[in-house]
């Protein structure tokens, strides 16, 4: 099951966390990818590397720079313009009249706040939208709209920690469940490709031209196998190379 709306990510403050999980905790966690990573965790994990700056985050604002700049102990700059502008925070909208029930927007909402299923009217869990906006531009009938629903109030301002702890909750649950769909998909498409490799040798024999046929079958399914297990053995080297090391230390 999902983590609820009020589900807390945070934990005891660990003295052995890395500096990336501390950054990480400082971020507002809309996973909106406007510091223009993937997700708030990259971009933790770039600032940490120092491969990225701590003023990148337009839903933490001017406050989330700060916060930063303290852990890092850097001074205070302005928020980057480049990766956008301190706002107050938005709610998207789906106009349910018009929604062609697509599912692009769900595809693209890192949280899972839109119910909804294939050629069925969706709609947006209000409480759980980080307004990041993501599942707009997919739309193909522009029924999505952004409402303000924290006039006045901006970045951290407009944001609290427990709506932050809830949205890393539910990002990294749906993040889980995603890599746990696609490894099970892929196993089903071993186990289809290794039985249809048996046949096709099971069946090996006949005329020439039927032979050769087979033979070209035959190395279709084991190329495709062998370029899924390429697949695997990369995705695999890329979790492990992206996970933070046991050994990493905080640095000052």
């Amino acid at each position: 099951m999902p983590p609820s709306a009020t589900t807390s990510a945070t934990t005891a403050p660990n003295a052995a966390a890395s500096l990336a999980d501390r950054i990480e905790d400082l971020l507002p966690q809309t996973q909106c990818t406007k510091c223009g990573y993937p997700a708030c965790r990259p971009y933790a994990q770039a600032i940490a590397d120092g491969q990225a700056s701590y003023n990148q985050c337009p839903p933490g604002g001017a406050e989330g720079v700060a916060r930063l700049a303290q852990l890092l102990g850097r001074p205070v700059i302005p928020l980057n313009p480049v990766n956008g502008s301190e706002q107050v925070r938005r709610l998207a909208v789906i106009d349910e009249a018009a929604c062609i029930g697509c599912t692009l927007c769900i595809q693209a909402c890192p949280v899972d706040a839109i119910a909804g299923a294939a050629k069925q009217m969706h709609t947006v869990i209000d409480d759980l939208c980080t307004g990041c906006d993501l599942c707009v531009a997919p739309c193909p009938v522009d029924c999505i709209t952004m409402q303000d629903i924290t006039p006045g109030r901006t970045g951290w301002h407009a944001w609290s920690q427990e709506q932050a702890d809830a949205a890393r909750a539910r990002h990294d649950w749906r993040t889980a469940r995603l890599r746990r769909d696609k490894e099970e998909n892929d196993a089903r498409l071993a186990t289809k490709a290794a039985a249809k490799l048996k046949e096709v040798e099971a069946a090996m024999g006949g005329t020439p031209e039927e032979q050769a046929e087979q033979a070209r079958k035959k190395a279709i399914i084991q190329a495709a196998m062998e370029r899924a297990r390429l697949k695997k053995l990369q995705a695999a080297d890329a979790a492990t190379s992206a996970a933070p090391s046991p050994s990493d230390k905080p640095r000052p």
